[in-house]
């Protein structure tokens, strides 16, 4: 599958993904922004781990990567935890190509992954949880639509939990057509 942006393309994980990935989370400031410790592990243990995974995801999942549209690797986007009876959803993302951050990249990937979730997922609500002291991503899910609800402590950090539902998304979808003179 692809989603194709303004900035982006948003497209099926792939073995070649492993390297960058990798490296991305055993960089210490890309660990700290997704609230975990950088991996330890070799990169043929990482390999293994990630074939896994591609071989058989998570159900009520998808990962996508998130290239530039020169083709480049910056990151990776997914939703999880999908509850189909209370038709809502986790996002998540992360740039980690550094070269890429504070450029709209990130802001692109969710409101396509965002566009896929609310028409073809047909959710009622998308939510996520950012480390309270990320000014940065809570401005672009704060521009993306998502509204801070609750902050929620869990192992050690603390989170500001926010979502956006389907008639605020409907709306600022209409918007961006708009805005963009789509018809």
């Amino acid at each position: 599958m692809e989603l194709k942006g303004t900035l982006v393309l948003l497209r099926s994980k792939r073995l070649e993904d492993a390297e960058a990935d990798y490296k991305w989370r055993t960089d210490p400031e890309v660990a700290a922004l997704d609230a975990t410790l950088p991996l330890t592990m070799s990169f043929q243990s990482y390999l293994r781990i990630f074939r896994e995974q591609l071989a058989r995801p998570t159900p009520g999942s998808d990962h996508f990567g998130i290239e530039a549209l020169d083709g480049t690797y910056i990151g990776n986007c997914m939703y999880y935890d999908l509850d189909s009876v209370n038709k809502q959803a986790e996002l998540g993302i992360v740039i980690g190509d550094r070269d890429y951050w504070s450029h709209g990249y990130g802001y692109d990937s969710v409101t396509l992954l965002l566009d896929h979730m609310f028409i073809a997922g047909a959710l009622q609500r998308v939510y996520l949880h950012t480390l309270e002291w990320n000014e940065r991503a809570q401005k672009c899910f704060g521009k993306c639509g998502f509204v801070p609800v609750k902050t929620v402590r869990r192992t050690g950090y603390v989170f500001l939990q926010m979502e956006i539902h389907r008639a605020d998304w409907e709306q600022l979808y209409e918007e961006r057509r708009e805005g963009s003179g789509t018809p």
